[in-house]
């Protein structure tokens, strides 16, 4: 199915300039007496309320970490505390006029916006809603603790619960909105709508267009707000971020109530710090942050800054841009002027601000400022905001004894239970789709020509005499990849895929052609090169609720998406206590014949990640079960493809590749050969090249070898290949990663220490070599061959009769190269 789009020569050489539109500066100038009729007297004195509870709320945290104590009661907290003490205004006014349909994502500096946010929840909820909410998060635990002795109204009640589920997350509480496992840096509360802050500068960048690609997808109410620095303005994920959420296909090729932009807001927390760099001036150039948004779409994000220390001036942006999102035509760039009257944290002294500077700012505080406007507009009374001043802070003070009583709100028991935090790692829950509801689809799934065509290939690669049929005929692997995942795609209503030539082309290899015809664009596209948002919107789109399959092309490129990959994709479902769910599959193509930054297999690296499954299946009948059964999962999974055997058939499996649905478990490994002498377990695309060398040993030297494919990496269930050990006595480890570092040489540690007693000689490793992956023609110096396979068993396993090495596997060898670091 080609693209409709023609790219006209003479139109894109044709003289001209291009003319950008003024972008609005601290444009708000309207008074509180103005601004009485869009408000209640009670709605402006709220706003002065919440505020003053973030104020309140932060400086306890300010006095705790500087003082060591709160109102008279000691307490050592060592964790972090990044505090806004001074944006309480930009805070309030950004949740405003939120609701729980609406997700807001933060940063480290995040607490007042979490409590913003929740605020903001409460205040737009009934009481029915609230109650429900807070019997059922973690079965009560936090309610149970804020209601005893509680009187008052239910949205005061909710307001207890909303402070305590806080701070005991930022205490490491188990009665924490997320178990004590996020902390401060990483606290937040889904039914309010307010979703995670990320410890990573800029995290949220990407994650936050997930969010808003997946409320557009499955037609959600609500919009995305990405409260992010000034300083994130520097970092990939922004970039990358906003780059996926201009995209223009939205626009231009999405079709019917899809088409359109994203209800995202990128709202720029602008304190003018990054640490001590200051941005405007120093480490950045664009002056005034709303700048970018000039350069990245016609519409220039509808890019303004606005005064951050007016609450008021924020209300009326946020109505305004909400306005445009529901127009289709996001996402929006704000850039919210503000102050931190805190440092970067409490152990920092400000060196790097001068004392008139913090002295001016301050005579701009905006809760200060903000009262007196109260009072002179008769809006309230001094008597009446004293009132709500002790309120807040005996509310803050009964919060803070609350979180700090070991009896009340314990932590983890990890002495009682020491696998405790193993248990939340992964959720390990099958379901077929992640909501109940029709796929859109194109066509009927038996009227699809690729479907039609598998239909009509040999699902085993041999006829009755043994010979194989041709690749043309052979069901190969990259056809039951394709199975499973269309399977999917007409089975869950919220899977997408993207990546980089998902759609028209097929994929870079294929394994989508076919894909095109069957889906809508909403379902299959194609993104930016943009390798960090490519899985960051993943994560986003997986955290709220839906089932997504992102492609890195090359797992070369992985290195470009690490941070996501590594901090982001893993450890969301562990740090929010098992809350989110992250169904991702991210598919990883390892390369072959294209060099050293085209080539590399890096399964050690993300096997080494905590909190990731990793699949490396090397025949067709594994490809379909186990991508079938990540699928089936809601916990994130990268799923690895050697590009070298996306042609083979299925040599092993005799009954063939089935037609129906089937899942191969994760975790196990196969016996692909039955052997006595020695057992080869393989990662990978290796396992044909011990085919190889298994078939030379028994024909020249008798040796029986018993062939393991690793399958997966995480999970691995280590007892099939110990039956197999104390079998044979004799075990290698081989795959294509250079073997330094390699998690084959995990295997061997793990393996020898547990059949140490049945081995008759060390396990060995067989790996690539610690070079660059050179070039094609030169591949078989690389990568391990057969003749490796047999050269290591002679040397280091057991002494074939009559055989001539080739390939030195020495120690000698072995400690010079590791002398000079090859």
């Amino acid at each position: 199915m080609p693209k409709n789009q023609f790219i006209d020569p003479d139109k894109i050489r044709r003289k001209g300039e291009i003319i950008f539109q003024p972008l609005p500066v601290n444009q708000y100038d309207k008074s509180l007496s103005e601004e009485r009729k869009n408000f209640s007297d009670d709605a402006l004195v709220g706003i002065y309320r919440d505020m003053m509870l973030i104020r309140e709320f932060e400086s306890m945290l300010n006095l705790i970490k500087t003082t060591g104590e709160y109102r008279g009661i000691a307490y050592n907290h060592p964790g972090p505390a990044h505090l806004s003490i001074g944006q309480e205004a930009a805070a309030v006014g950004m949740a405003y006029n939120l609701d729980a349909d609406d997700y807001i994502f933060g940063s480290h500096r995040s607490h007042g916006e979490i409590l913003a946010k929740g605020l903001s929840a409460i205040h737009r909820s009934d009481d029915k809603s609230l109650e429900a909410i807070m019997r059922s998060y973690f079965n009560g635990s936090i309610y149970d603790v804020v209601a005893k002795n509680h009187e008052g109204s239910i949205k005061g009640l909710a307001t207890k619960f909303l402070l305590y589920g806080t701070l005991a997350e930022i205490f490491a509480r188990v009665t924490g909105f997320n178990k004590g496992l996020g902390g401060s840096m990483h606290a937040f509360f889904t039914p309010f709508g307010v979703y995670p802050n990320n410890a990573i500068v800029g995290g949220s960048g990407d994650i936050s267009v997930g969010a808003a690609l997946y409320k557009k997808v499955n037609r959600k109410k609500g919009i995305v707000v990405a409260n992010i620095g000034d300083a994130s303005m520097a970092c990939g994920p922004v970039w990358e971020g906003i780059s996926f959420a201009t995209m223009d296909q939205f626009v231009e090729l999405w079709e019917g109530d899809m088409k359109g932009g994203l209800p995202l807001i990128i709202n720029i927390m602008n304190n003018h710090y990054g640490m001590g760099g200051q941005t405007s001036g120093e480490t950045m150039g664009y002056g005034i942050a709303a700048r970018i948004g000039a350069g990245v779409n016609r519409d220039q994000m509808h890019a303004e800054r606005i005064d951050g220390m007016n609450p008021l001036a924020v209300i009326d942006a946020f109505n305004r841009k909400i306005k445009i999102l529901e127009k289709k035509r996001g996402p929006v760039l704000l850039d919210t002027v503000t102050y931190r009257y805190s440092g970067h944290s409490p152990s920092d002294a400000s060196s790097y601000r001068s004392k008139e500077e913090m002295e001016a700012w301050q005579k701009h505080d905006c809760i200060y400022n903000y009262r007196r406007d109260l009072i002179d507009n008769k809006i309230t009374d001094e008597d009446s905001l004293r009132l709500i001043d002790a309120e807040v802070n005996d509310l803050v003070f009964e919060t803070f004894k609350l979180a700090t009583d070991d009896k009340i709100s314990p932590r983890m028991d990890a002495d009682k239970d020491p696998d405790i935090i193993g248990k939340v790692m992964f959720s390990d829950i099958s379901v077929d789709a992640m909501e109940i509801g029709d796929p859109e689809v194109l066509i009927p799934l038996k009227d699809n020509p690729r479907v039609q065509q598998i239909a009509r290939k040999e699902r085993y690669a041999f006829d009755k005499e043994g010979k194989p049929y041709s690749k043309m005929k052979q069901y190969q692997l990259r056809d039951g990849i394709f199975e499973a995942v269309i399977d999917r795609f007409y089975k869950d209503p919220t899977l997408v895929a993207f990546g980089e030539e998902n759609r028209d082309w097929g994929g870079a290899f294929a394994v989508y052609r076919g894909l095109t015809e069957a889906l809508p664009y909403h379902r299959l596209f194609n993104s930016p090169i943009s390798e960090g948002a490519i899985v960051g919107v993943a994560v986003g789109y997986a955290m709220s609720g839906g089932r997504v399959i992102p492609e890195i092309m090359y797992c070369d490129f992985l290195g470009r998406s690490g941070d996501e990959v590594f901090n982001q994709l893993p450890k969301w479902q562990a740090m929010s206590g098992n809350v989110l769910k992250m169904p991702v599959v991210l598919r990883v193509s390892v390369g072959s014949k294209y060099g050293a930054q085209h080539s590399q297999d890096w399964t050690s690296i993300v096997a080494h990640i905590p909190g990731l499954k990793v699949l490396f299946p090397a025949t067709p009948y594994d490809a379909k079960g186990l991508m079938n059964a990540a699928l089936q999962g809601t916990d994130p999974v990268v799923f690895f493809e050697s590009q070298r055997i996306y042609d083979t058939g299925e040599q092993f499996h005799k009954g063939g590749v089935p037609q129906g649905y089937y899942e191969i478990p994760i975790g196990e490994p196969d016996i692909k050969r039955s052997g006595s002498d020695i057992t080869v377990l393989s990662i990978g695309a290796t396992l044909y090249r011990v085919v190889e060398a298994a078939d030379i040993l028994q024909e020249r030297y008798n040796i029986s070898t018993e062939i393991i494919d690793a399958r997966s990496l995480v999970p691995f269930n280590y007892e099939p290949v110990l039956e197999s050990v104390r079998k044979t006595g004799r075990i290698m480890i081989t795959g294509d990663a250079s073997e330094r570092g390699s998690f084959m040489n995990d295997m061997a540690r793990n393996i020898t220490e547990m059949a140490f007693d049945y081995l008759d000689a060390p396990a060995v490793v067989v790996g690539s070599r610690n070079w660059i992956t050179p070039a094609y023609e030169l591949e078989d110096y690389f990568f391990p061959q057969p003749d490796w396979i047999i050269d290591a068993i002679h040397t280091s396993i057991l002494p074939l009769e009559g055989h001539t090495v080739k390939n030195d596997f020495s120690n000698k060898t072995k400690i010079e190269r590791a002398k000079r670091g090859i």
